[in-house]
């Protein structure tokens, strides 16, 4: 419930904003990826990947907590690119998702860079 005394909606928690810079696709995550609003992220990405990118950049420089479906979302975003699509994830450096997923150890797997242009470039 919201302070107001409404229902707390998944779009209330997490915005997804989609960003085509030559032949990538960047979405831009801001909020809180949890339970409930982790379906927000991974309707985005399915979207993407429905005619997939180069090159799609998950950026997380936004997002204030990453709850571990958030990271099942990443996860499988990565396995469902297929062979011609890399996945590439910012996270800041000393960021809370930043360490979340170095504590997980899915920084390589997830291909996690500090930067949007360092994803850009790889």
């Amino acid at each position: 419930m919201s302070t107001d005394g409404n229902r707390l909606r998944p779009q209330d928690l997490v915005n997804v904003t989609r960003e085509r810079i030559g032949d990538a696709v960047v979405l831009v995550v801001s909020g809180e990826v949890d339970l409930l609003s982790a379906s927000v992220l991974s309707d985005a990405i399915t979207g993407v990947l429905a005619d997939p990118p180069r090159l799609l950049v998950v950026d997380l420089t936004e997002v204030s907590f990453l709850a571990s479906i958030g990271i099942t979302a990443l996860l499988e975003a990565r396995r469902g690119a297929g062979a011609g699509t890399r996945v590439r994830v910012v996270a800041p450096e000393r960021s809370v998702v930043a360490r979340t997923l170095q504590l997980t150890g899915l920084r390589e797997t997830l291909a996690v860079t500090a930067t949007r242009d360092a994803a850009l470039a790889g």
